[in-house]
């Protein structure tokens, strides 16, 4: 499999230094480089890119933004951070990057990054491709992983989503496109504009009014969960298979 890199540096010592790098590695095929964030964006929608290694601090567009316009792309390509900043790892683990090089870049550490980069391209077009094994939320100060099967459904409540579980509520300003997204290779369905349900917990479907129903989630509290009358005619033809 060749790799299609994409570098987005400003300083040109150390874009010639990861190029060099690169340029070692045989299953790698550079593409054009940028030297900022809105050069970024115009190289990705022409040359498709597998992954980008971009530092943070770029002019015109910074790099995080711009990976953060990335990361919401239907087909965005995977993300390395190759930065002389320390403290922007969390927004790394945020972006869900496949890794975060300090620089000057060493050798060593690249290949580790190149192994992480052949993993991921591997699980995207194999038959488990976009199946996360782990969803990373930011909640208030923290990043909390919730395994995508114990979540039962999220609903929009204002400006942001509560992901529900049996036992805990997580609070995320995730648009609830983006979470379904994130969870498409999972048993989850788009009842309503504001909720997002995981079938493997439905346990009975009501008749309410208009050609709405509501769904009943299995456990204790039997939560109730509507369904839109344009929604009802999918959803049971996903709950029949």
């Amino acid at each position: 499999m060749v790799i299609r890199v994409m570098i987005a540096e400003d300083e040109h010592l150390a874009r010639e230094e990861l190029t060099y790098l690169l340029q070692q590695e045989s299953d790698v095929e550079l593409l054009p480089c940028a030297s900022n964030g809105r050069e970024l964006l115009r190289l990705v929608e022409e040359h498709d890119p597998d992954v980008v290694f971009l530092d943070i601090k770029m002019p015109e567009l910074e790099g995080d933004q711009a990976a953060r316009m990335l990361a919401a792309r239907k087909d965005r390509p995977l993300l390395v951070f190759s930065t002389a900043h320390e403290d922007y790892a969390v927004e790394a683990f945020k972006l869900n990057a496949v890794d975060y090089l300090l620089k000057p870049t060493e050798p060593q550490r690249l290949r580790e990054t190149l192994q992480r980069v052949r993993k991921r391209l591997a699980e995207t077009s194999g038959p488990q491709a976009g199946k996360v094994s782990k969803l990373i939320v930011e909640e208030s100060s923290r990043l909390v992983v919730i395994d995508p099967a114990a979540i039962l459904y999220a609903v929009r409540d204002d400006r942001v989503v509560r992901i529900c579980t049996e036992t805990e509520v997580y609070t995320t300003r995730m648009t609830l496109q983006q979470l379904e997204e994130k969870l498409q290779a999972h048993s989850f369905f788009r009842t309503h504009k504001s909720y997002l349900v995981n079938l493997q917990y439905v346990s009975e479907l009501e008749p309410w009014f208009n050609g709405a129903y509501n769904l009943i989630l299995k456990g204790p509290k039997k939560v109730r969960v509507p369904v839109s009358r344009t929604a009802a005619k999918d959803l049971l033809k996903r709950l029949e298979g």
